[in-house]
């Protein structure tokens, strides 16, 4: 008797383990939430964005086509938030929170900050609502990232996915 009563309760552990186990992988995110900080010049530095996967897939000029506007990320739009005044690639910028939106180019990018700094995706995107665009280079890394890569430097802050590179000076 007390053998099958331990027995059912081994069978119940190791059903729940099992449920546990699945139930965890499924919490594994596509795109997980990620958060990119830094300082610069007393200006503290915060990029919000969802962080792709390449998974086997050509992206730039396919899955994210070159010359358009980009989310820079998935699902909501990316955001950049500046505890100060800055200057990006020399221009001036209001300290605040923005949306950041990228149109890709072989040798060079635009970054946006825009003003609208809660959207999904760039589906309601509205240029009129741009704080800033800026020019910046852009190219290839020798280094492949299989996720989507922001990263506060020392004189700025740069995108990396795949190959793909992209970079402005935060002043």
């Amino acid at each position: 008797m007390k053998r099958s009563i331990f027995k059912k309760f081994g069978l119940l552990t190791l059903l729940f383990a099992t449920v546990c186990l699945f139930a965890n992988a499924q919490d594994e995110k596509p795109s997980p939430a990620k958060t990119a900080e830094g300082e610069i010049n007393g200006s503290k530095i915060t990029i919000n964005y969802s962080s792709p996967a390449v998974k086997g897939r050509t992206i730039w000029g396919d899955l994210v086509p070159l010359g358009q506007v980009w989310r820079a990320g998935a699902n909501d739009a990316t955001t950049i938030e500046f505890s100060k005044d800055v200057k990006i690639q020399g221009k001036d910028l209001p300290a605040g929170k923005y949306s950041f939106f990228v149109i890709p180019g072989e040798m060079e990018s635009t970054f946006i900050f825009n003003k609208v700094a809660k959207q999904w995706g760039s589906y309601s995107y509205d240029d009129a609502e741009d704080a800033l665009r800026v020019s910046v280079p852009s190219g290839q890394s020798s280094k492949m990232e299989e996720r989507l890569v922001y990263e506060v430097t020392e004189g700025g802050f740069e995108v990396r996915w795949e190959y793909g590179r992209a970079a402005a000076r935060v002043e």
